[in-house]
């Protein structure tokens, strides 16, 4: 019997600036060693659930972490942001980036070249930052998250700023990820034929919980409407077509 990696219940987060929540009485698990897709609009609140469950922002509600309250299991969790900005001035390489959130005493040099192996990076250890395109820096930002070993690792829109063939293999290395090491991954997306393809499970949200389930089952033309106001037809990049 799997366990859930992650349970979520009743969250809620306000903002004192806004009169409106940004989410309400969100609930849903994620079982360990699978992809769940966190779907919803722009402003939809995905990135409210993704930075509760960090600890970056105030929330009502109880997160839990492999049966742990999350406050406990915060250095299981391994974070790609949507975008990361850095002074392209600032003359740091891709190893000495990534070595900032290791220890003094972690054999950093094997451990950060057996990470950017496996993101298949590993011509870009001696690259500065500043000169990576958008699909190598979200590999490095990815590489960055998997160096300490995270159960989970959430992800907040890791397609931005990348080209469409960057973004399957992106995905095609999440699967990768997920089988080989048994991480949990959540991310956050809006790209429907991405998760349609790779996801076991889609969590539905639009300012409260929509939906969760088998993307398969729970995409479907009443779900678009409540999420998007209207209903949708997409086509995967693949040449799928999912209607």
């Amino acid at each position: 019997m799997k366990q859930n990696a992650l349970e979520v219940k009743d969250l809620t987060v306000t903002y004192p600036e806004y009169a409106n929540n940004a989410i309400e009485n969100v609930t849903f698990s994620v079982e360990e060693g699978t992809m769940a897709a966190l779907i919803g609009p722009n402003g939809s609140g995905k990135t409210s659930i993704i930075r509760s469950i960090l600890g970056l922002i105030d929330y009502k509600g109880e997160i839990k972490v492999f049966g742990k309250p999350v406050h406990e299991a915060r250095h299981t969790i391994g974070y790609v942001p949507q975008r990361f900005s850095f002074d392209p001035t600032f003359p740091v390489t891709v190893f000495e980036f990534i070595s900032m959130v290791l220890s003094e005493n972690t054999k950093k040099k094997h451990l950060i070249s057996e990470t950017l192996d496996y993101v298949e990076g590993t011509d870009l250890v001696g690259r500065k930052l500043s000169s990576l395109s958008g699909g190598q820096l979200q590999r490095v930002l990815l590489a960055r998250a998997l160096v300490k070993k995270p159960s989970l690792l959430l992800l907040d829109e890791p397609e931005a700023g990348v080209d469409i063939g960057g973004e399957q293999t992106f995905y095609d290395l999440m699967e990768k990820l997920v089988k080989d090491e048994k991480i949990t991954a959540l991310i956050a997306s809006h790209e429907l034929d991405i998760v349609y393809a790779y996801a076991q499970k889609a969590i539905c949200v639009n300012k409260k919980m929509l939906c969760s389930g088998v993307p398969k089952e729970v995409l479907n033309q009443e779900t678009f409407l409540e999420l998007y106001g209207r209903g949708l037809k997409f086509f995967g990049h693949t040449g799928h077509h999912h209607s």
